[in-house]
């Protein structure tokens, strides 16, 4: 990595939630001055309030930011880990001729999942079969099937169906989250182990930084396509990297990306892995929070590094140990609730002060409404922990609903698809 004083410079991070955080104060660590923009009101944006400045400026005004930015003499910009940040990074980047982890074309291929799956197929990558509308009318499908939009997030639009009718309902309904008006129709892979990957690429080597085994929520809450948990290292590891990774490695390489992080999710079949979600962008939750104390690899820094050079070198620790954690384990815990109007959301500060837990979370406040929408935003909580033994997963998990209290208006529990992990 080349040496560089970034002292001054200024970093424009495109979102300010809490996963945004870390962000910000790496940067302030390297000494660069920080803004922070999207929509929302300081209050309402966590990494606003650190920040040395911050924006009233949507993070899909593409044009308010570039101008915005070229008063402000911006150096670098900079969007890490949020699906709707991807292609307006990528355009902003573009307009004001700033370094950028990905080409207009990268972003494409990672975004939608319709050349996602193509670009797998072409180097030998896993995905879920799926079904055409021709096979549906034809009666050559077999049923539950999953349909989803091809470029959507937070696992809106996406439904499980048992024959031809809900499935044209279900296509309607992906279309309509979609952005180019576009669905799959694949197999329904509830059951098999889901899994979280996430690559990055230094100086156009991938690097693994992340493999878990995700849980999700039940059917009966119709949260079973929402994250609930998960465990990294994935118990899979040595037979994916001695089987698979070779291939996901090149298909990576064959991009020409040579700085950047790419996020892939899929299903753990009979040692096999079937590719279903991609994204040109870091994994939206803390667990490198976790890889940095345990590792020393800090990924946070080397973003802030590439942003404001362009140096595709830059690496702050070892990036080929960053996903064993050292022996430990990593756990990110979601907590989701039923529908309906929270009023006691108690037990946060004494999960926080648990020795093992590095962040923890809360997206509702007392007197806020989770919808019953199935997808993330019915997720109220989210705590990351650092555990020594895959053994004591379970028992913190145990902890965290035996000390968090979401009550509704009645006096009713709140939570559902609570974790139970067997290792």
């Amino acid at each position: 990595m080349k040496n560089c004083n970034l002292q001054g410079k200024k970093l424009l991070v495109l979102a300010g939630a809490d996963v945004h955080i870390k962000i910000v104060k790496a940067a302030k660590e390297l000494g660069v001055y920080t803004i922070v923009t999207d929509y929302l009101k300081p209050e309402d944006s966590p990494a606003k309030q650190i920040a040395d400045e911050s924006w009233m400026l949507s993070i899909t005004d593409v044009d308010a930011i570039v101008e915005k930015c070229k008063e402000a003499h911006v150096d670098g910009v900079l969007a890490f880990c949020i699906d709707p940040a991807q292609i307006p990074y990528q355009q902003v980047c573009e307009k004001l001729q700033k370094p950028c982890y990905g080409t207009k074309e990268q972003f494409q291929t990672f975004t939608n999942k319709r050349p996602f799956k193509d670009f797998c197929k072409a180097h030998n990558v896993g995905v879920i079969p799926e079904y055409t509308v021709a096979d549906v009318e034809n009666d050559n499908v077999k049923y539950p099937v999953l349909v989803k939009p091809t470029d959507s997030r937070g696992s809106r639009g996406i439904s499980i169906c048992n024959n031809k009718d809900e499935v044209y309902k279900a296509l309607e309904i992906a279309k309509a989250e979609s952005h180019d008006n576009g669905a799959l129709i694949e197999r329904y892979m509830y059951g098999k182990q889901d899994m979280a990957f996430a690559y990055m690429v230094i100086d156009g080597q991938p690097y693994l930084v992340k493999i878990g085994d995700r849980i999700v929520g039940k059917v009966e809450d119709n949260l079973q396509c929402q994250h609930m948990a998960t465990i990294l290292p994935s118990k899979n590891t040595e037979q994916f990297k001695r089987d698979i990774e070779p291939n996901i490695i090149k298909m990576i390489q064959a991009t020409g990306m040579k700085f950047g992080s790419l996020f892939l999710q899929g299903f753990w079949e009979d040692g096999q892995v079937f590719m279903y979600d991609p994204g040109l962008r870091f994994p939206g939750s803390d667990f490198d929070v976790v890889t940095k104390e345990t590792t020393g690899f800090d990924s946070m820094k080397a973003f802030v590094h590439f942003a404001l050079t362009g140096d595709t070198t830059a690496q702050y620790g070892n990036p080929e140990i960053a996903y064993n954690y050292n022996g430990g384990i990593c756990l990110i815990l979601s907590v989701a609730t039923r529908p309906g109007t929270i009023a006691t959301f108690q037990g946060m500060d004494v999960i926080a002060a648990n020795p093992c837990v590095r962040v923890a979370s809360q997206r509702y406040r007392t007197g806020e409404t989770v919808p019953q929408s199935g997808d993330v935003r019915q997720r109220v909580a989210e705590f990351v922990a650092f555990l020594p033994k895959r053994e004591e997963v379970q028992k913190f998990i145990d902890f965290v609903y035996e000390k968090l209290s979401i009550l509704d208006e009645n006096g009713n529990d709140m939570i559902v698809s609570k974790v139970v992990y067997t290792h």
